[in-house]
């Protein structure tokens, strides 16, 4: 048999340049069609509206009033995502005709009918036939938005450009420098950051700690009553966290609220004791104290939860054997009941840091990020995602600086993720369990 007999695989491979030549080449008629069809309708697709989108996304419009950038933005990042999916298509078809091409060359049997390819896709391909829609819905709902942000952070969308009224242009990397060394920019940024860490690992490690302490201490053999201890932990839970948020929003007011009205005085009546009305919701600092407080007291209560599947499930044995030994009950916990605590949670309690850092609920409904401002319509205990808030919603919205800000947000959010899973090893535990 000579040489061009037997170089099906480089022969498809040219054909399938145009996608569906590879395919009839190797007599695959069923799977040439589907793949010219796809061809065939992205083409025309592309000569009636998608050249004009991805001509729309580069210039964001040149007449003002006619042309809408925003719109232009959104159409044309559909239509990109739309590429790209044309692509792994494209890109398919020519690995599905080399690779039949190499079965050819080295003679062995394909298959040429459209039944016998079904059912061969059906049974070589079922898991991809069920995923792959989901992928597809996935880039609509997920990417799509995200690219749409990324896109808008690098333009000079704000109050002084409006579509349709002004063009949206360009501008680079200018906001994100701004941020970083504008001065003004910088020092609300950089105030903001660093609040949002301290009420992020403020408030995450409190809401931890009591819901393992509460768990661990109630798991003890000889406490008494534990499904009412274990049905009144779970009320902050049970209440609606806007109840429960506006409820202490009412409760820590300078004035009437129930602490300094009540709770304050019925303190000084004890001996040696006489604690001044404490300003919650107009100084910064006891803001900010209340806020990692009533977060610790929301948010224990899940941790208490698992933490408690998890003790049920320590061996017995273990501590029999630790008492043998005599180690203390210190001792136990640390060598015993946390290392199995961290070995079973570490990815869930990792989530309540990151679902902290972007917890937006509890600091705009409790003071609305009050008191004060430092600048940017940022108030004094603003965190990054409320800060977002303000900037898109004040009188002179600054969407460009905003989604520049939620990409910073991402950024942290997936870097301090992805080291704290490595670190903790959090999912390369599974062959130990």
């Amino acid at each position: 048999m000579s040489r061009n007999e037997t170089n099906h695989k480089k022969k498809a491979s040219l054909l399938s340049i145009i996608p569906g030549l590879g395919q009839f080449y190797n007599k695959q008629a069923f799977k040439g069609i589907v793949f010219f069809a796809l061809f065939l309708v992205f083409a025309i697709e592309m000569a009636l509206t998608g050249f004009q989108a991805l001509e729309g996304l580069i210039t964001l419009g040149s007449i003002p009033r006619d042309d809408h950038s925003l719109f232009l933005m959104i159409k044309g990042t559909l239509q990109l995502i739309l590429t790209v999916i044309f692509l792994f298509f494209y890109i398919l078809n020519i690995y599905d005709a080399r690779k039949i091409g190499a079965l050819r060359d080295r003679g062995e049997k394909i298959n040429t009918k459209t039944v016998d390819i079904l059912k061969n896709l059906w049974e070589q391909g079922f898991p991809y036939i069920f995923t792959f829609p989901s992928y597809i819905l996935m880039a609509f709902i997920i990417i799509f938005p995200v690219l749409v942000t990324l896109f808008i952070a690098f333009t000079n969308y704000d109050f002084q450009h409006i579509p349709p009224f002004k063009l949206i242009d360009w501008i680079g990397f200018e906001n994100f420098t701004n941020i970083f060394f504008l001065s003004s920019y910088r020092a609300t940024f950089m105030k903001i950051l660093v609040w949002t860490l301290i009420w992020t690992f403020g408030a995450t490690t409190l809401q931890i700690v009591l819901g393992v302490v509460a768990a661990v201490v109630l798991h003890q053999k000889h406490v008494k009553g534990k499904a009412f201890f274990r049905i009144l932990f779970l009320l902050p839970w049970a209440v609606p966290a806007f109840i429960s948020i506006m409820g202490f929003s009412n409760m820590f007011n300078d004035s009437i609220g129930a602490i300094n009205a009540q709770v304050i005085p019925l303190i000084n009546h004890l001996p040696f004791i006489d604690i001044p009305a404490i300003s919650w919701k107009t100084d910064a600092t006891w803001t900010k104290t209340a806020l990692i407080m009533i977060q610790g007291w929301l948010g224990f209560p899940y941790i208490f939860v698992m933490v408690t599947g998890v003790l049920q499930s320590i061996s017995d044995d273990l501590y029999e054997a630790a008492n043998l030994d005599g180690a203390t009950a210190l001792q136990q916990f640390r060598n015993i009941t946390l290392p199995m605590i961290l070995f079973a949670t570490a990815p869930v309690m990792i989530t309540q840091y990151t679902f902290n850092f972007n917890n937006f609920s509890i600091i705009y409904l409790f003071n609305e990020g009050g008191p004060g401002s430092i600048g940017w319509n940022a108030g004094s205990t603003d965190i990054l995602i409320s800060w977002i808030y303000k900037l898109t919603t004040g009188q002179a919205p600054q969407y460009a600086v905003a989604a520049a800000v939620t990409l910073i947000i991402s950024a942290i959010v997936i870097a301090v993720s992805l080291i704290t899973f490595k670190k903790t090893n959090a999912f390369g535990n599974e062959e130990m369990m």
